[in-house]
């Protein structure tokens, strides 16, 4: 019965139906119901179906805890560490992530590496925070791999391996953790355990940049300043988008005439979208037209669909209307042969694509 109350509590949780699921939980957490009592604590220290209330998540942490629960411990642990609901008090955050991190808690044993790491609530220690941070890391928790990945860097605990620093960065990067992808592009950027390589590099501070890092983007903004005609590009797409920084479309022209001028295709045909929507440019079709041709003739599909397109509506002049037919038939069979390769049966409305000028990000 308990157990069909939970999994029904959980479903509304899901759902995001938070105040059924409050209730539920409720029930199963005064019928002494760890994993419920754990939920409830949750759901008050967040405020999901109820007002936020860390005193009372306290309350209902520790009684999950105290059975033994080790996904109460460790956020009981949490409550100490910050000091959420309770004085903060490291030793006592130690205490509860040590008796869930030695039940095999990923999350907990990470933060008991943490601890380590920085000698919060026990002596700085760098080799038990390595060993806490290889149990996380193995099963998959994605700041443990990161944070195993700097101790490699930086030889702290371990002796100094750059290879092995670029393996755990990569597992963290690659579940798309930010802190990871920067770190994962600044190995490639120095060469450190890998051969350097600015197009990797940038890649990966391109992903880290779009989840907000600040490093990530003063970084492709560094290589962008050397000339990488790939970071010129992805800083270009970053102000463009406003993923990561304040949107700003004359700075996206600027650094997208850069890199297309090196001939980077990508920046030619989001630099003919930009002249042909006018922005952070004056409008102006001729130059939409000239960088879309020169994308166009690098084989850039979208270039070349976006050219056939503005002829269609009859914003530009041309008697090559085969060469364009030519590019739009080459862009459309190709695309149909990759649905029907990767969907088979799907069927997909794809009527919006042939539209409107369509935007590039790779």
């Amino acid at each position: 019965m308990a157990e069909d109350l939970y999994d029904k509590a959980v479903k509304y949780y899901d759902n995001g139906e938070y105040e059924k699921a409050f209730e539920l939980f409720t029930q199963l957490a005064e019928q002494g119901n760890s994993n419920g009592q754990c939920y409830l604590g949750f759901m008050y220290d967040y405020g999901k179906g109820v007002d936020k209330d860390y005193v009372k998540a306290v309350e209902w942490y520790q009684k999950s805890a105290e059975q033994g629960y080790d996904y109460g411990q460790c956020n009981l642990g949490l409550m100490y560490e910050y000091g959420k609901g309770v004085d903060k008090d490291y030793v006592k955050a130690v205490e509860w992530y040590t008796k869930a991190a030695e039940q095999g808690n990923a999350r907990a044993q990470n933060n008991l590496g943490i601890m380590y790491e920085y000698g919060k609530g026990v002596d700085k220690d760098y080799v038990k925070a390595v060993e806490w941070y290889q149990k996380s890391a193995e099963q998959g928790n994605a700041r443990a791999q990161n944070n195993l990945g700097y101790m490699y860097e930086y030889g702290k605990g371990v002796e100094q391996d750059y290879t092995k620093a670029v393996e755990w960065y990569q597992k963290s990067a690659e579940q798309g953790y930010a802190r990871a992808q920067y770190n994962l592009g600044d190995m490639y950027e120095y060469g450190k355990g890998v051969e350097q390589d600015y197009t990797k590099a940038v890649e990966w501070y391109t992903k880290a940049a779009e989840q907000g890092d600040a490093d990530a983007v003063g970084a492709i903004n560094r290589c962008a300043e050397q000339g990488i005609a790939d970071a010129r590009y992805e800083l270009g797409y970053l102000y463009s988008s406003g993923k990561g920084i304040k949107q700003d479309y004359a700075k996206a022209v600027e650094w997208y005439i850069k890199a297309a001028e090196q001939g980077h295709a990508d920046a030619q045909c989001n630099l003919g979208y930009l002249y042909y929507n006018g922005k952070g440019v004056g409008q102006n079709n001729a130059q939409a037209i000239e960088w879309y041709i020169k994308a166009a003739e690098q084989g850039k599909e979208l270039a070349q669909k976006n050219l056939l397109r503005m002829y269609a509506d009859g914003n530009m002049e041309t008697q090559d209307y085969e060469t364009l037919s030519q590019w739009y038939k080459e862009f459309t069979e190709a695309k149909d042969k990759a649905e029907k390769k990767k969907h088979k049966a799907e069927k997909k409305d794809k009527a919006n694509d042939d539209e409107e000028i369509v935007y590039s990000k790779n």
